[in-house]
């Protein structure tokens, strides 16, 4: 690579994973992706494939930048690596707060921003934290007050709710969804107090634990404890929904304010609440930018950006442009080991149970937009993968939007989700303002618009309960071939949308090819698409 800065990112804790920054090219991967666990903490398995990728070599890297959750890491910190020969002077750690305003400045594009991080907890407990960023450097102007209990944090709070719904930490999602069947002013109590941007929340103790006792304390009552189907949760989520929502607000117009910055970036895993974000964008005008990997998915690429910066003096700038997808491509050859089901693809099982038959499609995008048209639920692969949690057209599983029944269809038989868990549209960008109340690009599932009411009929399986929708833009010199799908489904339909949902089941969204074969052949999809020609339909039981 020559005199070209390079330098590695590695994520400790849950969501683990590696990045490779080296000039302008970046590969990153979460562990999850390779060793299939959920969530998966660990990065080995992701360094080698990223050097893989790469095709480096740990000997061309200049630094290695680690981050954790909880306890800083301490200044001796190696990780290991110096018995690959890696020189310990060349091995770093940064706060982890810092890490997710990195990535999210660098990957905005902005040449200046304010940088609002905030999740369940960092380091040294912290859940909020406020940056002022430019191409010198990023430097801290506020946060959540010290000695504040984690527990008085937006992501905390929001977690804590999460839990007693029934949900994991990491589910919060789910939360944010049902909130939508809730009436958040069935419950008249504050659950924080925002003093110019400090954050004050009223649980003093974390998880389901921390809100039963403020209940207690309040006199709430909250129904059943891990019973999202009863009433009152519905209410409950709407509760937190809106809470944090207004604390979000208010954070962002003070600092906007008290900064003179409209372009406002905004990361950690709060940030993945698209219904909080069109709130902030919407109620504070703020020209707002999520990265797709604002959870703890995108700590190694923040770490990785951050060593840049200490490499070159200069913070990085690689802005998105729509595309999220920094995993390696994968050949033909290697696919079509897949699809025969040859042990050299990675294939633990050979899945008898359920033949398929696979031919070669000189326009696969035309393939995949007539089998959705006629009422298939197709699995899509589209060059590199995406880092974030949301698949948005490289591993994703398709179908067609119009009728309810398909979002009932897709749970049931594909994704075995809770009902209440609506499904995204992917749009054609030139087609978006007249289908969404939506005045600009969505690339990233981020934002949360509402669909525009004479549509909302012919846009049955992936309008929310509430009027809105998940919304993903789709630009022709981006998605080249998404876009080709989704036109060629306007076309046969027309509505030039597509439901787009993660290609998984219950396991990580799928990496390889094989991955995504097995994928393929336990669930009930119909059929598999590769962009690159491959086409696989069921042909029996």
């Amino acid at each position: 690579m020559g005199d070209t800065p390079i330098a590695v990112g590695l994520n400790l804790g849950h969501d683990g994973g590696c990045a490779i920054v080296a000039g302008d090219r970046v590969v990153a991967i979460a562990e999850e992706r390779l060793n299939r666990a959920r969530y998966s903490g660990g990065w080995q398995a992701a360094l080698a494939y990223c050097l893989d990728a790469a095709d480096l070599t740990l000997a061309d890297v200049g630094i290695v930048v680690f981050s954790c959750v909880g306890p800083r890491l301490e200044d001796a910190f190696t990780g290991g690596l110096e018995r690959y020969g890696v020189d310990p002077r060349r091995i770093v750690s940064v706060d982890h707060h810092m890490s997710h305003a990195y990535g999210a400045f660098c990957l905005s594009g902005a040449d200046e921003a304010l940088v609002v991080v905030a999740d369940g907890s960092g380091n040294d407990h912290q859940t909020e934290s406020y940056f002022l960023a430019d191409r010198t450097g990023l430097t801290r102007v506020g946060g959540n007050r010290a000695g504040r209990p984690r527990a008085g944090g937006i992501g905390a709070t929001y977690e804590a709710v999460t839990n007693w719904l029934g949900f994991d930490g990491q589910e919060s999602g789910k939360t944010m969804a049902l909130a939508s069947y809730g009436d958040p002013k069935a419950i008249d109590l504050p659950l924080f107090d925002v003093i110019d941007a400090h954050v004050e929340g009223h649980l003093e103790r974390t998880h389901d634990r921390g809100l039963a006792e403020f209940a207690a304390a309040s006199g709430l009552d909250l129904g059943m404890p891990y019973a999202w189907s009863e009433p009152r949760a519905r209410d409950l989520a709407a509760w937190v929904q809106a809470q944090t929502e207004d604390a979000l607000v208010g954070v962002v117009t003070h600092l906007m304010a008290e900064h003179r910055q409209t372009n406002v970036c905004f990361s950690g895993g709060v940030a993945m609440n698209c219904v909080a974000n069109e709130a902030i964008r919407r109620r504070t005008g703020a020209n707002l930018f999520v990265p797709p990997p604002a959870s703890d998915r995108g700590q190694a690429l923040g770490n990785a950006l951050c060593g840049i910066h200490r490499l070159t003096g200069s913070v990085p700038s690689l802005p998105l442009a729509g595309r999220d997808s920094f995993g390696r491509i994968y050949t033909d050859d290697e696919i079509h080991l897949a699809l025969r089901r040859h042990p050299f693809s990675g294939l633990a099982e050979r899945h008898p149970h359920r033949p398929f038959a696979y031919r070669r499609e000189s326009d696969p995008a035309f393939a995949a937009a007539e089998l959705i048209a006629q009422g298939k639920l197709i699995g899509w692969f589209d060059g590199g993968s995406e880092l974030g949690a949301r698949a948005l057209g490289s591993r994703s599983i398709l179908a067609d939007p119009r009728q309810e029944a398909t979002r009932d269809v897709l749970n049931t038989r594909v994704k075995h989700r809770e009902f209440f868990r609506p499904f995204a549209p992917a749009v054609l960008a030139e087609h978006a303002g007249t289908w969404f109340e939506i005045d600009r690009a969505s690339p990233y599932m981020l934002f949360a618009p509402q669909v525009r009411a004479p549509h909302r009929d012919q846009l049955a399986a992936v309008t929310h309960v509430d009027g809105s929708a998940r919304v993903q833009t789709v630009d022709r010199t981006v998605h080249p071939a998404f876009h080709r799908l989704i036109a060629r489904l306007g076309d046969l339909t027309g509505v030039p949308v597509v439901l787009n949902t993660s290609f998984n089941d219950t396991e990580p969204i799928v990496e390889t090819p094989a991955h995504a074969v097995a994928t393929f052949c336990h669930t009930d999809l119909d059929a598999l698409v590769f962009s690159s020609g491959f086409v696989a339909v069921k042909t029996g039981a």
